[in-house]
């Protein structure tokens, strides 16, 4: 059986492929996204505020000499704000070449299964706005659904280069 850890817009395939996420909570959903595109999982640091940044940008680190962006995935995803918990965890993630961290209620686990389990997401959740083509498929989880994320299609070029100035 071949692994593959990409999970393609689109190309829902009906193989017997191995898919590898890393599942994370935010809310009461349950997402996740390429193992390849992780690079670590942190507890929360101190972050520095950066003025005049995007609402969704909760700022900057420094890990391990390199200047990381910090995503609020609930600003992102226009979640209502809560407190960090001693369960929340900074996604340290390859974006399109630029390593940014995002702000997750909790890491779950590395889920593996086969390709063939994942449903395309229905049309009219994808028409729901800007942003929605980051949702490549849906896959029924222990008796919840998780939501599958191309991190690469969640920001716009211009946003991406901005991360990316930090590099």
């Amino acid at each position: 059986m071949t692994i593959h850890a990409v999970v393609k817009a689109g190309a829902v395939s009906k193989s017997n492929e191995l898919i590898q996420l890393v599942s994370f909570k935010l809310a009461a959903e349950e997402y996740g996204v390429e193992v390849l595109k992780v690079r670590e999982i942190i507890r929360v640091p101190i972050i520095t505020k950066m003025p005049n940044a995007p609402q969704h940008v909760e700022g900057v680190i420094n890990l391990r000499g390199k200047v990381i962006p910090i995503i609020s995935m609930r600003r992102r995803f226009n979640l209502k704000e809560i407190e960090n918990s001693s369960h929340t965890r900074i996604i340290i993630m390859d974006v399109r070449g630029t390593l940014t961290g995002f702000i997750v209620d909790a890491v779950s686990e590395v889920i593996r299964f086969a390709s063939s389990e994942i449903q395309p997401p229905p049309s009219m959740v994808l028409s729901g706005g800007i942003g929605q083509e980051l949702i490549t498929g849906v896959f029924n989880h222990t008796a919840h659904l998780l939501i599958i994320l191309d991190v690469d299609r969640m920001f716009s070029d211009d946003e991406v280069e901005r991360l990316g100035e930090n590099k």
